[in-house]
């Protein structure tokens, strides 16, 4: 039974360790993504003025 309780943390912490790592990877892209846009937002409304 032990045998297979650590066989099974193992899974659940090597998932959760991955889920984390890609998260991270996607907040920092969205992020990225949404400060571009930002700015080109920003300078199209100085050039229009």
């Amino acid at each position: 039974m032990s045998e297979q309780l650590r066989i099974i943390l193992i899974i659940i912490i090597s998932v959760s360790i991955f889920g984390l790592i890609v998260f991270v990877m996607v907040k920092n892209y969205i992020k990225n993504k949404i400060q571009y846009y930002l700015e080109e937002k920003n300078k199209k409304t100085k050039e229009d003025l």
